[in-house]
């Protein structure tokens, strides 16, 4: 007999302002409960330093004054820690990278990072339909999804429908990931 998969998720996406972890300059979260998305969340941050990067403003189009007025990614976490509650794991495309960034920013605001485990939606396209390339938008077009790429609300919304495709696949496909 094997185990039913969690019911509920948080797919996360950050956007940096630069190659240090802790600047996080937008995120975007979507939560899903039994199989559907019920609720989401974007909001623009201001990052520690005000000097972005021009490689990272190429991939996103974000700049120090489209968020100098945002709140820091402190007051965005103290305000919004509720959107976690009673989640079983959080999804990332390329989840080291959100998870260290998630991880730095809660390190810079002296708030814990949560505990929660980390599903890959790479490794697990990969796992599940065999796919290469697995960057999002490769992923997203194999599932014929929409995708606003670098936009992190559409990428953690991307991210969490294929975390669905592949339960709706195969309910036993988290295994690998520890949940």
């Amino acid at each position: 007999m094997t185990a039913s998969p969690p019911c509920t998720y948080v797919a996360l996406d950050f956007e940096t302002a630069d190659s240090r972890r802790d600047s996080a300059c937008a995120i975007g979260m979507v939560k899903v409960r039994d199989g559907r998305i019920a609720d989401t969340l974007y909001q623009l941050l201001r990052p520690p330093r005000s000097a972005f990067s021009p490689f990272c403003i190429k991939v996103h189009g974000i700049r120090w004054s489209d968020v100098r007025h945002s709140p820091t990614f402190r007051e965005f976490w103290l305000e919004h820690a509720g959107f976690l509650e009673d989640v079983n794991f959080l999804a990332a495309h390329n989840a080291r990278f959100d998870q260290a960034v998630l991880t730095a920013c809660c390190a810079m605001a002296r708030l814990p990072a949560p505990s929660l485990s980390f599903v890959c939606t790479v490794e697990l396209a990969r796992s599940q339909w065999d796919l290469r390339p697995t960057k999002l938008p490769d992923v997203c077009r194999f599932l014929n999804f929409n995708l606003n790429h670098h936009h992190a609300q559409s990428d953690a919304e991307a991210c969490a429908r294929i975390v669905m495709a592949a339960l709706a696949e195969n309910p036993d496909c988290l295994n690998p990931f520890g949940v």
